[in-house]
């Protein structure tokens, strides 16, 4: 089993600058079929948008999306963890803060994600704090 997040972690995630617009970010994560996108400037993370995000702060609002930024509706307080960081820290961070993913970071500059999901197909989470996170009212 997984000791660490960088064993775990996903490289490489998808991000966009702050300054990207909401239809930028949404034809994205329809390209690349994902959900969470992160938002960083000079490789430093600034938030996370996921497509819930959008839903219900840009177009629940009557927002134009081609005119809306990506850091207007992002969720901007987000907990990071280290790649050295344990398995064991990500699962108590997400279950403190109610989120279902963590942006990874080494030295100030973003070098993964580790999600519920990454956790959950290495046998990481226990079905509880899965069922528990997943129960929470979504903050990105």
């Amino acid at each position: 089993m997984a000791q660490t997040i960088d064993e775990v972690m996903t490289r490489d995630p998808a991000t966009v600058p702050s300054e990207a617009t909401v239809v930028e970010v949404a034809r994205l994560m329809r390209d690349r079929d994902i959900g969470p996108v992160v938002v960083v400037d000079g490789g430093q993370v600034r938030g996370i948008v996921t497509d819930r995000d959008i839903v219900v702060r840009a177009v629940a609002d009557g927002r134009d999306p081609s005119a809306t930024r990506v850091s207007d509706v992002c969720t901007r307080d987000v907990q990071a963890i280290s790649p050295s960081d344990s398995v064991d820290d990500a699962v108590r961070r997400m279950e403190q803060s109610n989120v279902r993913r963590l942006p990874v970071v080494d030295g100030g500059q973003l070098v993964g994600v580790v999600s519920m999901g990454d956790l959950a197909v290495e046998g990481e989470l226990p079905s509880s704090t899965m069922a528990d996170i997943s129960a929470a009212s979504p903050n990105n």
